[in-house]
């Protein structure tokens, strides 16, 4: 996880995770059967421990497979503390009591969105 304004973030690869380029890799994960397109988004061990820590709840995500955009990254965004990963979790946590064909076609209408208006960042 990196914050906005880290120094190690290239000009090229903010272009890129501003427009989510950085996410192109990942299809090739959904390809092998380990990533959804739609999912909750994947955090890292030492993350999940804190959020479980905070909202046990957060163990209802892990019986899906992550995805590379969800309801909780269109409407919350990137988090990155682990308080903006709980208050993430609600939306993830709504996705997952209404998913749906019609809800996933409206995730990737805002993704699509999103990504034309540059608003990764």
């Amino acid at each position: 996880m990196s914050a906005r304004d880290d120094p190690r973030i290239t000009p090229i690869g903010r272009f890129m995770r501003k427009h989510k380029l950085d996410e192109i890799p990942n299809f090739i994960n959904v390809l092998k059967g380990q990533m959804s397109i739609i999912g909750p988004r994947p955090e890292q061990q030492y993350y999940i421990d804190q959020i479980i820590r905070r909202a046990p709840e957060y163990k209802l995500l892990q019986s899906f497979r992550p995805g590379i955009t969800s309801w909780g990254q269109v409407k919350y965004g990137y988090a990155s503390n682990v308080e903006e990963m709980v208050e993430r979790l609600n939306y993830d946590l709504f996705y997952l009591k209404n998913k749906s064909i019609w809800f996933d076609l409206k995730i990737i209408i805002y993704t699509f969105f999103f990504i034309i208006k540059g608003r990764g960042v």
